[in-house]
């Protein structure tokens, strides 16, 4: 597969599970840049995720794109999650004396 790539194939440790987004998110140079898009379809990860935080509902986000499944809202959501873990620092260890 050369310049398309699964997103998620680092997040081994994160708790999002990267069997639900695994194969449905991907890159490929072809399409949309490079853009993380959901397979298939040339709707990009950012989309939905912004929908959802502006409040849509999966149900929404569907109609407005038809090419997506119910599943490929959940993987976004699940790679969000996987993607905040990694990337949130923890918070420091109070020192107690």
């Amino acid at each position: 597969m050369i310049g398309k790539h699964r997103l998620g194939d680092s997040m081994g440790g994160a708790s999002g599970d990267p069997n639900i987004y695994e194969g449905r998110i991907i890159r490929d140079r072809g399409i949309c840049g490079g853009e993380p898009v959901f397979q298939g379809t040339r709707v990009t990860l950012r989309t939905v995720l912004a929908s959802l935080a502006a409040g849509d509902s999966s149900q929404e986000i569907l109609a407005d794109f038809p090419s997506l499944k119910a599943e490929d809202v959940q993987a976004a959501i699940a790679f969000a999650a996987a993607s905040a873990e990694e990337d949130l620092p923890l918070p420091a260890i109070p020192q107690i004396r």
